[in-house]
């Protein structure tokens, strides 16, 4: 890297991750006009104007529905998010909705609201009030959770510990997570046996077309009365009308959840919080160095860690001399490339290639320089999306 890097930062990220970046290597600001890479947590990118220069973005969070990924797969722009970085800050926050809930926390706390400080009987009122808000304790009774990456893993645990009997179910649990889970919990076939067998029902899942209304009007029937559902996961992996439905019939007790709407703020039996899942010091720090960290990994040597479009791509120096390629994954890619190599005249050290889905990506390390040509003519293949030179000086 000859010159910074330009970071076009579009939040407010945590000074810590932005310390991730130095000063003589990258320039960071929210006016940059040809940013090499962008830096994002809230901000709608879909109607935004992403310049032709952007050659990677770094989400400081989990979802990237802020985020035209598709369209940035299509630019062989990698997508970063930080998976984990937040788990603590919303396990808590599930345990603390878990707890409004049991114990009826939100109307007593309005009871008290509404107390006149003025009353001479305030006492007798706090008294003879109190027993409409008598709850339950958390231990002996089940939570079920649906989706164990690493924040259901927390959940699971913290659960046990709590005295819980916890019921999970993950069709696409990945191997790390299943080390990480508490032996004690127990698996289900299917979402309906989480719902059919659970007294708290948790969700863990991203948002996309497979999960979208994961909890309906059909399955919401299967529960058991008075079950508190808490999605601290996305607005829509829950049918909001089916759940004020099941409210109103009594099968939900409580809907827990992150996500204001017109339809359910002020319903007396649902809890909606401002989004407040990440919203702590520790986790906005993490969340903010993680994706620094993937960010200036990718644009100083080509890896790709925690990418939502693209696969895990990490391979050790040993040439100063590296290109990196974003293609479809589509056959003979990776014979084209050589053969363009070949004749530019250009040994190859070391490569290695790896597909998700529709996208591949390849690094390969030679033992000379590469022209611009030898690199417009790996450019000029079918299907190449985008090709990266990065000379390294080894500092």
């Amino acid at each position: 890297m000859n010159k910074p890097c330009q970071i076009l930062v579009l939040n407010q990220i945590a000074a810590n991750g932005l310390k991730r970046l130095p000063a003589e290597r990258y320039t960071t600001g929210k006016d940059i006009a040809q940013p090499d890479a962008v830096l994002v947590r809230s901000a709608d990118m879909h109607s935004m104007a992403i310049a032709p220069s952007v050659l990677a973005i770094g989400r400081a969070g989990a979802g990237t529905n802020n985020i035209p990924v598709k369209a940035m797969s299509a630019r062989g722009v990698p997508v970063f998010n930080a998976p984990g970085a937040n788990a603590n800050a919303v396990k808590e926050l599930v345990l603390t909705g878990m707890l409004l809930a049991a114990r009826n926390v939100a109307p007593a706390l309005r009871f008290v609201h509404g107390l006149d400080p003025a009353m001479a009987d305030m006492d007798k009122a706090v008294e003879d009030g109190k027993k409409n808000y008598a709850g339950f304790e958390l231990a002996g009774h089940t939570l079920g959770i649906v989706g164990l990456g690493k924040i259901g893993c927390l959940v699971a645990d913290a659960a046990i510990k709590l005295g819980m009997n916890v019921l999970g179910y993950d069709p696409e649990i990945t191997v790390d997570a299943a080390w990480s889970l508490p032996s004690q919990v127990k698996k289900a076939a299917s979402v309906a046996d989480v719902l059919k067998n659970s007294h708290f029902i948790s969700l863990h899942v991203p948002l996309v077309e497979a999960t979208k209304n994961l909890v309906n009007a059909d399955n919401l029937k299967l529960v058991k009365a008075g079950t508190v559902l808490l999605n601290f996961s996305r607005e829509g992996v829950v049918d909001e009308h089916a759940a004020l439905a099941s409210l109103a019939a009594k099968q939900l007790g409580w809907y827990v959840c992150d996500f204001p709407s017109p339809a359910i703020n002020g319903h007396e039996r649902v809890i909606a919080l401002p989004h407040l899942g990440a919203s702590t010091r520790e986790a906005e720090e993490n969340c903010a160095i993680m994706v620094a960290d993937q960010l200036r990994d990718y644009l100083e040597h080509g890896n790709v860690a925690n990418a939502v479009n693209f696969p895990n791509v990490a391979m050790p120096r040993e040439s100063a001399y590296r290109v990196a390629i974003a293609n479809s994954n589509v056959p003979n890619m990776l014979g084209q490339i050589s053969t363009a190599m070949a004749k530019a005249g250009l040994n190859i050290h070391n490569m290695v290639n790896k597909s998700r889905g529709d996208m591949a990506y390849t690094l390969v390390d030679i033992d000379s320089p590469a022209s611009d040509a030898a690199l417009a003519d790996i450019r000029g293949i079918a299907g190449v999306l985008a090709v990266r030179y990065l000379p390294h000086s080894g500092d």
